[in-house]
């Protein structure tokens, strides 16, 4: 036996014995440095005590924006997978099948206290639901899913979203998050760009609301298109919103740009957004600026379908309805 474990009291021996605890325990602030507790942050859906707005899920988006936490999933259409056949050092197919893997994991581990099925294939997530009280589509867009890319299952998901609020005479909400097109299939991304625009085109002529919420990133195709194409545009602070980063156009121009240069509150002040709000104060936000562009005779007229009304879409842990 060894000499130290005759002169340890057996008490020292327990306390000293190394304990596993979570790897994720603690979430640093990109903005301060400082160690927020996770649990914190959830509560505090995902904000730090210095202002940074961390990335969320499309189950916490919709939780944070729907009345009541309560939605109805939309199931968006699957396309040709790798049309091109692309390949770089791996195939399309093994990206695509490591990206839907990764969302399943996340998708279990925020479902675990309970919570209603989420309907996604690829990086575009959408429900029905109330915010407010005005019928909304909300459509998400999942920076987790392959950076946000936008490609054919991107664009035929917004697409069928629009249709549905045109259906339903519903308000159109799209949250955007994206490095823009999706390489892998080259210039069928590209063409979703005109055919999301014809989608929006639609919605003004049935004089529904299109209503934008730029979030961290917004770049690429998706910004050169349905992004910046809203009837109203509200940013989170600090999200960046830029067609290319800006280390490519310093060394385009080979200039320094200024300070705070492709962020929310940049934008704001030139003009290409309408209002930065912080994301605790966003279902309000969105609630008075769709109170004022959705009738209010359809607002009134609107019915729930009733598969909006079983138990809530979340549950905390430890709790059941």
């Amino acid at each position: 036996m060894n000499w130290i474990n005759k002169v340890t009291p057996p008490g020292l021996k327990t306390m000293l014995t190394k304990r596993d605890t979570p790897d994720d325990l603690w979430v640093k602030c990109p903005l301060s440095g400082e160690l927020v507790y996770k649990t914190d942050l959830e509560e505090n859906w995902h904000v730090t005590p210095a202002g940074a707005h961390l990335r969320i899920s499309p189950r916490t988006r919709f939780r944070l924006l729907f009345d009541d936490e309560r939605w109805e999933p939309i199931e968006l259409p699957g396309v040709a997978l790798d049309p091109l056949k692309f390949k770089d050092d791996k195939p399309y197919p093994a990206r695509l099948k490591a990206a839907k893997s990764k969302i399943a994991a996340r998708e279990k581990k925020e479902t675990e206290g309970g919570g209603a099925p989420l309907l996604q294939d690829d990086c575009m997530v959408a429900a029905y639901g109330k915010i407010g009280g005005v019928p909304a589509v909300v459509l998400v867009q999942d920076f987790a899913f392959m950076g946000g890319s936008l490609g054919m299952a991107a664009g035929e998901g917004f697409i069928t979203a629009a249709h549905m609020a045109l259906a339903r005479k519903a308000a159109f909400v799209v949250c955007t998050a994206s490095g823009g097109a999706r390489m892998q299939e080259g210039t069928l991304s590209l063409m979703q760009m005109p055919r999301t625009t014809l989608a929006i085109n639609e919605l003004g002529e049935a004089k529904l609301p299109y209503v934008v919420v730029l979030t961290d990133p917004t770049s690429g195709g998706v910004s050169a298109s349905y992004a910046m194409l809203g009837d109203v545009h509200i940013a989170e602070p600090g999200a960046m919103i830029a067609f290319s980063g800006p280390r490519v156009i310093e060394q385009t121009i080979r200039e320094s740009l200024p300070k705070g240069f492709q962020r929310s509150e940049f934008l704001r002040e030139k003009g290409q957004v309408d209002i930065v709000v912080d994301r605790r104060k966003m279902k309000d936000t969105l609630s008075r600026v769709l109170s004022m562009l959705m009738p209010k005779s359809r607002r009134a007229s609107d019915s729930m379908p009733a598969s909006l009304n079983p138990p809530k879409t979340h549950v905390s842990k430890g709790k059941s309805d």
